[in-house]
């Protein structure tokens, strides 16, 4: 991770809006209807969020706006940057899987950087909508939240976007691989 407190400085904090503002306005196509300055308003009073934003950011993620919940109010971030983000590729996908690898350790694991990140990942269903967005993870994976049927025969699922189409793979939750990162989302 970039910091090891989870507040952002003037600075960082007026940079990552101008970022998060021109990503917004450059994609409409992603957030039909929704307005900046309402969602700008959100970001300014939850100092938490726009942490986790930031570590969104600066791991590669260009978190941007995809939706709203018309139940709760709050503003759907996603990452959406082309490719998996490349702060947060060769890992595995959570302690347990860690632990277990006797050799060839990971740095770290899918959940657990998602927990420091104070963000979730991104469940099947999440990419699915991701890639009505665009064509994302064209040369790369993401894994994703994977049911607990199958981490606990040892297996972690995986999804990219190859031929048009969106592909789930499994895998073992111990591997990891340099061109496999994951996504997150954060609600604001």
């Amino acid at each position: 991770m970039t910091s090891s407190k989870k507040e952002l400085s003037v600075e960082q904090k007026n940079e990552l809006l101008e970022t998060l503002q021109a990503r917004f306005e450059k994609n409409m196509d992603r957030h039909p209807n929704l307005q900046w300055g309402d969602i700008q308003s959100k970001l300014e009073t939850n100092s938490d969020k726009l942490w986790s934003l930031h570590e969104m950011e600066q791991t590669g993620g260009e978190p941007d706006v995809i939706g709203k919940d018309t139940n709760t109010g709050e503003y759907l971030f996603f990452d959406c940057s082309p490719e998996s983000p490349k702060g947060r590729r060769s890992i595995c996908y959570d302690r347990a899987a860690l632990e277990a690898r006797k050799k060839h350790k990971p740095e770290n694991s899918a959940i657990d950087m998602a927990t420091e990140m104070g963000i979730e990942m991104l469940t099947e269903e999440d990419y699915r909508k991701l890639q009505t967005l665009g064509e994302f993870d064209k040369k790369t994976s993401s894994w994703v939240q994977t049911p607990a049927a199958i981490r606990e025969k040892g297996g972690a699922i995986f999804c990219d976007y190859r031929y048009g189409t969106v592909f789930v793979y499994h895998n073992g939750a111990d591997s990891y691989y340099a061109a496999r990162g994951f996504r997150g989302s954060l609600k604001v």
